[in-house]
């Protein structure tokens, strides 16, 4: 069987009446896959590299990668490797070290911070919600970074995209699923952590006629995602994620993206959707509690569509976790990286 991830639209029930209009179709196939051989050289330049890198983004000018680098040899590796290097003052560990005491000073509801590679910066974003005491805290934690830290706002406020409603089902609420994925020969899917928080058993109707299967496990806050067994062999054994348009994208692997990569999220509120990457290894503070390690990006999403799948091409990126704004007027969406589910669970897409 081929290795694939899915949506399993087939499991689920229909969208709303009432969702947002489908997205524009797919960005063409030539980019998605060069963009995808870009993210796979930066995921493997950050590992070799460490900490003499500061992360890594396709310009949107020339649309090459380009890799950050502190030292002439590092700008070595990037040039052998097909990369653009670009020499700057602050390293990974400085920025990892900026990002920690901001943790440490800063964790108020509605803020998320990253690295942003293209600044050498660390970008730390409010919502509508910090004022008063929050909001002088974190100018307070600011101003000892100094011009490591760019401070921007976002409109409305960030919460997790779990609502009553159809797709998958269970006695909390509704959302959407992410990924089907196998473990020792059993079947299973992926979708948000705190969708598993809110409830055992899934079903693929509103009445909760049509079990799917049981929540195993869950991570939330900290991290953003669970996992939940089939009570039976799942009707889509072949993998896709639906695209709402009597179609589907076949999914063949799991991977990490850029910044600056274009993407797609599905998920059964406001169905497909595309975007950029714009930060990696996001904090974001939630009411809920604090999550790390998300990927930032400009897609757009709305209530109900958490779990739902982000992908470029063949390549299953990530599991809506939540954001600001919505589908009429835009705003920023977190994903949790589906690759720490996979090796936490020991599991892998098909």
């Amino acid at each position: 069987m081929t290795a694939t991830g899915v949506m399993a639209s087939a499991l689920v029930a229909a969208p709303a009446a009432n969702a947002a209009p489908q997205a524009p179709a797919a960005p063409a196939g030539a980019v998605t896959t060069a963009q995808t051989a870009q993210a796979r050289t930066a995921a493997t330049l950050a590992q070799r590299l460490g900490s003499r890198s500061a992360g890594s983004y396709i310009d949107a000018a020339t649309r090459q990668l380009v890799v950050t680098v502190t030292d002439a040899s590092a700008a070595r590796a990037v040039r052998a490797a097909g990369a653009q290097p670009k020499t700057v003052a602050r390293s990974g560990a400085d920025l990892k070290r900026v990002m920690a005491a901001l943790k440490r000073d800063a964790t108020v509801p509605g803020t998320a911070w990253a690295a942003d590679p293209a600044s050498n910066k660390v970008v730390l974003s409010m919502d509508s919600s910090v004022t008063g005491a929050g909001l002088a805290k974190v100018r307070r934690a600011v101003a000892k970074q100094g011009a490591a830290v760019r401070t921007e706002r976002v409109a409305g406020t960030f919460r997790t995209f779990t609502r009553g409603g159809e797709a998958i089902w269970t006695s909390g609420g509704r959302c959407s699923l992410g990924f089907n994925v196998k473990k020792g020969g059993a079947y299973y899917f992926l979708t948000a952590g705190h969708c598993t928080n809110i409830g055992t058993s899934w079903y693929s109707d509103q009445g909760k006629t049509r079990l799917l299967g049981n929540t195993e496990n869950g991570s939330f806050p900290g991290n953003d995602y669970g996992i939940v067994k089939y009570s039976s062999t799942p009707e889509d054994t072949q993998g896709s994620v639906s695209l709402y348009n009597g179609g589907s994208q076949d999914i063949t692997s799991a991977g990490t993206p850029t910044v600056g990569q274009t993407v797609q999220r599905s998920g059964s509120t406001t169905q497909v959707h595309s975007g950029q990457v714009t930060g990696l290894n996001q904090t974001v503070n939630y009411r809920e509690g604090s999550v790390t390690g998300l990927i930032k990006t400009t897609v757009c999403a709305e209530p109900g569509d958490s779990g739902g799948s982000l992908f470029a091409g063949a390549t299953a990126l990530g599991l809506t976790s939540g954001g600001s704004g919505n589908c009429s007027s835009g705003g920023t969406t977190f994903f949790q990286p589906v690759t720490e589910p996979l090796q936490v669970y020991g599991a892998q897409v098909y």
